[in-house]
């Protein structure tokens, strides 16, 4: 199929460049002739490669975009006719600025724009194409706020685009606008997070002015969204993650893959803690690693603000994350009592001279 197209498109240019070199256009030589027609050729067959690639949402976005603009053209020119000497030297000039404009603003911003249509809201007239679910990925307020999406769209492997709806963004104005502290530097921090993908080169970010009047919540509005455009959700929210996946909406959940890249520890290795304060059992001692997994340490009580090196024993995988139990090393803890016992018994030795 492929090779066909290559002659088909070579045979298109070899014909145009013909009718160059006979028609001579523009009274040009044959030769110069012939190499207008090939670049005409060419040209057309770019734009047409270009569009075979564009799905049908885009394509249905630029041809109403194109009229949109051609019709915002004829008005303009005809106003401004009205206003300029019909003798001017410069009134054709304008007509034909303002008309390639005004179309390629309206094919590009058409075009843009096509992706939000709902093909399927047309009964299947035009749904022969099977939608592309990767494209769209819609945010919650929580996702938002926790900011991590942020970092992974500067790693580039998030793919598509991020749609944040209205009624997300009225959410996140009202934690925003919030009288208690700690509620409003939530709220702001996630504008801030929203400015920041905006500006990321990595993804594209698009508001959806599209509300869901039957739903009242946010997140049930954002599970009809999903079903509707066919598109995944991204959130950290354990509730919502549960309610889209049993409506059949596929959800990204942040805390998942955040889970997922945490290094992976065996039984038996070693490794080196800083442990920060007691456990709840007697004796144990709690450290954190780098990404935030906690680190339980048998008869680690003894050593809270050092570093020491630990052999774990079993990694437990909960809903909220990972725990990694471990035991202190026995020349750690023996070498800690003997430095007891030696202070100890210096401090015997002291009393007794005095």
């Amino acid at each position: 199929m492929t090779g066909e197209i290559f002659f088909l498109r070579g045979g298109f240019i070899l014909i145009l460049a013909l009718a160059g070199f006979l028609m001579q256009p523009f009274a040009l030589q044959r030769s110069w002739g012939a190499v207008m027609g090939g670049l005409v050729g060419a040209a057309i067959v770019l734009v047409e490669s270009r569009v075979r690639q564009a799905n049908l949402k885009r394509l249905i976005g630029a041809a109403v975009g194109s009229l949109l603009g051609i019709s915002g053209a004829y008005l303009f020119t005809q106003a401004l006719s009205q206003a300029l000497p019909r003798s001017s030297n410069n009134l054709s000039f304008v007509y034909v600025l303002v008309l390639i404009v005004m179309t390629y603003v309206g094919l590009m911003v058409g075009a843009a724009k096509g992706e939000m249509l709902n093909l399927a809201a047309l009964g299947g007239l035009l749904g022969g194409e099977k939608p592309n679910k990767e494209m769209f990925k819609l945010l919650d307020t929580s996702v938002i706020i926790d900011g991590r999406i942020a970092d992974i769209a500067e790693t580039g492997f998030l793919e598509g685009v991020l749609v944040i709806p209205q009624f997300v963004l009225r959410e996140l104005q009202l934690v925003a606008d919030s009288p208690e502290p700690v509620k409003r530097n939530r709220g702001r921090r996630g504008l801030d997070i929203l400015q920041r993908l905006q500006k990321s080169r990595y993804v594209k970010v698009q508001i959806l002015d599209e509300d869901v009047p039957g739903s009242r919540e946010v997140d049930m509005k954002l599970v009809e969204l999903g079903k509707l455009y066919g598109c995944k959700i991204i959130t950290n929210d354990f509730n919502l993650n549960k309610v889209a996946r049993l409506h059949g909406v596929e959800v990204l959940n942040v805390n998942e893959l955040a889970n997922a890249l945490k290094p992976v520890v065996l039984p038996g290795e070693t490794m080196q803690v800083h442990i920060l304060k007691e456990g709840k059992e007697p004796n144990q001692g709690i450290a954190y690693l780098d990404d935030g997994t906690m680190v339980v340490v048998e008869n680690g009580r003894r050593m809270i603000s050092k570093t020491v090196e630990i052999t774990v024993t079993s990694v437990l995988q909960t809903a909220a994350g990972k725990m990694i139990f471990g035991r202190l090393e026995e020349r750690q803890g023996g070498t800690s009592e003997r430095g007891v016992n030696d202070r100890s018994d210096a401090g015997r030795a002291r009393v007794r001279s005095a």
